[in-house]
């Protein structure tokens, strides 16, 4: 029984020597595996990295381009606004010219009216009833309106009695536009 156990003893370092040997070999082939997948990994780490960094640079362009066209947008809009605000100030302005030309016209169509119904009045009645007889009936009727009533009834005395009911019921009325038809119907 010794002997057998000799031979175990001897077998089992034997068999490590064989085992090792071969494990030797195909540790060394592992090592060799594992550094040339580790360099490929490397590789595509650096490649990943140039291109993460290509994208970042991409991103910070498209980034600053973005900024400078809102900043150019951005000083349209201010450009347009005050453009704008120009314009609304110019209307007020006409506006307010417009109606400052509406009371200066009035003014002096009022004037002038005023010293027309003065010559008027200052005529003789039969002479102004004549004028009048002749003129669009309601021209006639706003000098007719300025005048005193005393002088309107001188002047519809002498005036065609036809010709003076109808000025007279446009008085009236206030209405001017019917003038216009009542002039076509014939009455001077």
């Amino acid at each position: 029984m010794k002997r057998f156990g000799f031979k175990k003893a001897f077998l089992f370092c034997l068999i490590p020597v064989f085992l090792f040997g071969v494990d030797n070999r195909k540790l060394l082939d592992c090592y060799e595996i594992f550094d040339q997948k580790r360099a490929e990994l490397e590789a595509q780490a650096e490649k990943i990295l140039e291109e993460k960094e290509a994208f970042e640079a991409l991103k910070n362009t498209y980034m600053a381009l973005m900024k400078k066209k809102e900043s150019a947008l951005k000083k349209r809009e201010k450009e347009i606004n005050a453009t704008l605000v120009k314009i609304e100030n110019e209307k007020k302005a006409i506006e307010g010219l417009i109606k400052k030309n509406k009371e200066i016209l009035e003014a002096i169509k009022n004037a002038k009216l005023d010293k027309i119904t003065k010559s008027y009045a200052k005529m003789r009645p039969k002479n102004a009833a004549e004028i009048l007889s002749n003129m669009k009936p309601e021209d006639a009727l706003e000098i007719l309106q300025k005048l005193q009533p005393k002088i309107v009834a001188k002047i519809f005395a002498k005036m065609d009695p036809e010709k003076a009911a109808r000025l007279t019921q446009m008085m009236q009325n206030g209405d001017v536009n019917e003038s216009a038809s009542t002039s076509d119907t014939g009455g001077s």
